[in-house]
């Protein structure tokens, strides 16, 4: 599977600078106030990427860390409340086995 993940790889970038060496021609961009600028097509389209994917990736980093960092409170939370020490003795479990409570009674009152 790596020899694939490789494989692919090497073939993009190949495409990538047989693309970059056939379309190497400037292309004029126009700016404010009258500004012109020649840029090389292969870097101008890598710019254009650059826009899409830089703010897309944040999202997603940030979006990963944040659900990281929730995963942690969550796992350090349950081991605290797994613990010997801060839990209490009796462990609730799935399976609750019944408890026969005795009746309460008062002083004074007459048993009959």
């Amino acid at each position: 599977m790596h020899f694939l993940k490789t494989l692919f790889w090497v073939l993009l970038a190949v495409v990538t600078v047989i693309f970059s060496l056939r379309n190497w021609t400037p292309v004029s961009i126009n700016l404010w106030a009258g500004l012109s600028v020649d840029v090389k097509l292969p870097i101008l389209i890598l710019i254009g990427m650059l826009i899409g994917f830089v703010p897309t990736y944040a999202i997603h980093r940030t979006k990963m860390w944040r659900m990281n960092r929730r995963i942690d409170t969550i796992e350090r939370n349950g081991l605290v409340a797994n613990s010997p020490i801060a839990a209490p003795a009796a462990v609730v479990s799935s399976q609750a086995t019944p408890v026969a409570v005795p009746p309460v009674t008062t002083p004074g009152m007459l048993d009959i």
